[in-house]
């Protein structure tokens, strides 16, 4: 079987719909792949109460000296559960260029903007502030810069008038829901071949 360990840092609706169709039929038996683990930097993330029968852990980046020591302990949680591929959703660390060699090629991301635009932290309001007409999200491969690897897919949402940040967050997050399982099943299928 083909596991997938979550990483998450807060509410995990991005984790919560890849556990979702991971639990399907056609996931369990053409792709013979299913969420292992979903593991957490914070205890108070919420998320961990949606894994749905995946083991959860904590590895609480406070509780290490360094960026090294906390990936270090990261990766030793991860290896447990022999990663095909490590998601990443919603987790809020910027990982080491070594953490991510370690992982290279099954290490992805989802990013709330249309990349190469708005790389980093309040995408919406910056798509608000410059008058984008379109926002969206943005699949891809973690590289040791900054939401700049591979651009997996995308989804394009209108940005509608009167919108805030909060409101285009909220249609942009329900496309995130569609496209990262979409993506996930992509590559656990190229995998198979």
């Amino acid at each position: 079987m083909k596991n997938i360990v979550i990483l998450i840092s807060g509410s995990g609706s991005n984790m919560a719909a890849i556990v979702q169709a991971a639990q399907r039929e056609q996931w369990r038996e053409r792709l013979n792949a299913g969420v292992a683990a979903v593991i957490s930097n914070r205890a108070d993330a919420t998320g961990l109460a949606l894994a749905q029968g995946a083991a959860t852990q904590v590895v609480d980046h406070r509780s290490y000296a360094t960026r090294e020591l906390f990936d270090a302990a990261l990766q030793q949680a991860i290896d447990v559960h022999a990663p095909s591929l490590v998601v990443l959703a919603g987790f809020m660390r910027i990982l080491t260029p070594g953490f991510v060699q370690h992982y290279a090629a099954r290490l992805i991301n989802i990013h709330p903007s249309l990349l190469p635009a708005f790389t980093g932290l309040n995408t919406h309001q910056r798509a608000l502030d410059a008058g984008c007409t379109v926002a969206g999200a943005s699949v891809h491969r973690v590289t040791s810069e900054l939401d700049h690897g591979e651009i997996l897919a995308q989804a394009v949402v209108p940005v509608l008038a009167g919108d805030t940040a909060e409101s285009l967050a909220a249609r942009v997050l329900t496309q995130e829901h569609i496209i990262y399982p979409q993506v996930i099943a992509r590559l656990l299928q190229a995998a198979k071949a």
